[in-house]
């Protein structure tokens, strides 16, 4: 037997394989099953592209990233994506690429400020706080979960610098308007978009509007490589910087393996190093190595396949649940921003500050019941113990992101959730609702 022939026989059992655990999943049981707020959605195209790339044994960053880098950046209308091993990362190097000394005056410096939501997770602000700037925290409102472009022109202050906003649970915020604000006074804008791929707004591309966007590949995301994630952009000056950075901060673009394809390894100086220094060892940023592995992209790239259908089940999911929930007492439910046509992450649900319960408890009724449920997030960062000494300045009130604390829960809307599952969702909540009065 050829290695070829050995080869397909391996990966025909794969899928084999997945087929008998189709066959052996367990039928859903309300109340006894658990329906996962989030999940990757992965099957037999998915766990094939992962066995075939280990066959290859790709264990480092090779063919199958860069295919991955080219086919996301043209689904994602920019000219330049960049895989990282995570979205948190994806988020470091957006806003330390912002820093770089080859930015000239347009570089952020140590003490400039970034207008950012206090309500999200903490890698949309730790990366600002890691490289020695000060967030700017700025209030959300109920129902979409997103700040808006009249907050962000209010925080705007004399050493105002950038924006790094993410889109809440998939819902875009106010881009094009935070977006002109930005242009308008010369800032940087970031978009965290790794909730919203496929989102769009006033018709155009989450992670369009800003100089940077950043995704996650984490597996409650749309797509799933188990970790990673990635930076996009079309400036090519910031694409060159964001590369730099991710590996190691050398200067040379040539691929491990690549001897001469900058045309420079031999020729070049900087620095003082002495004249013809070896390119492939020359150092221009202080960066890291956060690249991802071809394991990971022959992943992405059989989920990539699927993005339409993912966004599309995202999308008729949160409007099963909206339309069973629709009216429902005590509660605030969720709503697309204007002009917005979201990429749904979560279905979020506020409880009423008046209402005759409060959230832990409708929270422990849908766990008891196998509904899971997620916080959203980190509530008001300002309330966490990381973030007592940081530097930092609050802009207006944070009314409702301390309300989001206290009262804001989301449940799953991802593809792996069926129509039964949804269905339980919502008879839960009004069960709970019909309990209360």
């Amino acid at each position: 037997m050829n290695a070829e022939l050995a080869r397909q026989r391996v990966l025909d059992a794969v899928r084999d394989y997945q087929e008998v655990l189709d066959a052996e999943c367990e039928p859903f049981d309300p109340g006894v099953s658990e329906v996962w707020p989030s999940g990757a959605v992965l099957g037999a195209d998915d766990r094939a592209a992962l066995v075939e790339a280990a066959l290859d044994l790709r264990i480092a960053a090779g063919p199958a990233s860069r295919r991955f880098e080219s086919a996301f950046a043209r689904r994602m209308e920019r000219r330049k994506a960049h895989l990282t091993n995570s979205g948190s990362s994806a988020n470091l190097l957006a806003v330390s690429a912002l820093t770089s000394p080859q930015l000239g005056d347009r570089r952020l410096r140590p003490g400039d400020e970034v207008i950012t939501v206090a309500a999200g997770f903490p890698t949309t602000v730790n990366p600002i706080l890691q490289n020695g700037l000060v967030p700017v925290f700025v209030d959300i409102d109920l129902g979409t979960y997103n700040t808006t472009a009249d907050r962000v022109a209010r925080a705007i202050g004399p050493r105002t610098r950038a924006v790094v906003i993410a889109h809440a649970l998939g819902n875009p915020f106010e881009a094009a308007g935070i977006a002109d604000l930005a242009d308008a006074h010369g800032l940087h804008l970031v978009e965290d978009n790794c909730d919203a791929v496929g989102a769009r707004y006033d018709g155009r591309l989450t992670g369009t509007f800003g100089a940077l966007s950043t995704v996650s590949f984490y597996p409650a995301h749309h797509l799933a490589m188990g970790e990673g994630g990635c930076v996009l952009t079309s400036d090519l000056a910031l694409a060159r910087i964001v590369e730099s950075l991710r590996d190691w901060g050398r200067d040379c673009w040539c691929e491990p393996g690549e001897n001469d394809r900058c045309l420079k390894r031999f020729s070049h100086r900087m620095g003082t190093l002495p004249a013809g220094y070896d390119h492939k060892y020359i150092f221009s940023h202080v960066g890291y190595n956060l690249k991802a592995t071809d394991l990971q992209a022959a992943l992405g790239l059989a989920q990539l396949a699927k993005l339409d259908g993912f966004v599309a089940a995202r999308r008729r999911n949160w409007r099963r649940l909206r339309e069973s929930l629709d009216g429902a007492p005590h509660l605030i439910l969720p709503r697309a921003t204007e002009r917005s046509e979201p990429s749904w992450f979560g279905f979020a649900l506020t409880v009423d500050p008046q209402a005759p319960f409060t959230a832990p408890e409708l929270i422990a009724h849908l766990e008891s019941r196998g509904v899971g449920t997620r916080r959203l997030f980190a509530g008001n960062l300002t309330r966490h113990p990381a973030y007592s000494d940081t530097p930092h300045r609050i802009s207006g009130e944070l009314t409702n992101s301390d309300i989001v604390t206290s009262q804001t829960f989301w449940v799953g809307v991802y593809p792996g959730l069926t129509d039964e599952m949804l269905d339980h969702i919502a008879s839960t909540v009004k069960e709970f609702l019909a309990s209360r009065g």
